[in-house]
């Protein structure tokens, strides 16, 4: 498996796992990832902005992710909580796995190589969002060694619970 920055070339792949997600999340009822969102211009963004990451095997794009160490501005304010933390962090944004390989460990072996990327920065915090309905992403992240820190609203004041891992 090779873990690496997404290309052009990936947009089409990837455009698909996100399509797949947001189906699982309108099948469940949930509120995330709908509206068209994220699209192919959010995710020719994360290209263009060199965030947008895959996991690939044997020429197939198993997830993707953004990940981002230039802060969330959404971020600035936690109600309800506090950060556990205050230094630099890593976001985590749209992470989302092709729906043949769920439930085999690819996001984390995604959140794996996030934190790589973290210790080869020094950067010791990793943070993320989700809707409060998304249990199987809450569940992931617990067991991914998440910790609950508040709830943050996104510019279009949508309710987001959010986590935070430090890296030890």
């Amino acid at each position: 498996m090779e873990f690496r920055k997404s290309t052009l070339a990936d947009a089409d792949g990837i455009l698909e796992i996100i399509r797949q997600a947001q189906a699982y999340l309108k099948s469940q009822e949930i509120d995330q990832w709908q509206n068209n969102y994220p699209d192919m211009e959010t995710i020719k963004k994360d290209i263009q902005d060199q965030i947008g990451y895959v996991l690939v095997k044997d020429g197939v794009i198993l997830g993707t992710v953004a990940v981002s160490f230039d802060g969330e501005k959404t971020y600035n304010r936690i109600y309800e909580g506090d950060w556990k933390s205050n230094g630099p962090y890593a976001v985590v944004h749209r992470i989302a796995v092709r729906e043949e390989y769920k439930g085999q460990g690819v996001s984390s072996i995604i959140l794996d190589q996030v934190e790589r990327m973290c210790m080869e920065r020094r950067v010791y915090s990793i943070k993320i969002d989700t809707h409060e309905e998304n249990q199987s992403m809450q569940k992931f992240l617990y067991k991914y060694g998440f910790e609950y820190c508040g709830v943050i609203y996104l510019e279009d004041q949508s309710k987001r619970i959010a986590f935070e891992k430090i890296i030890v």
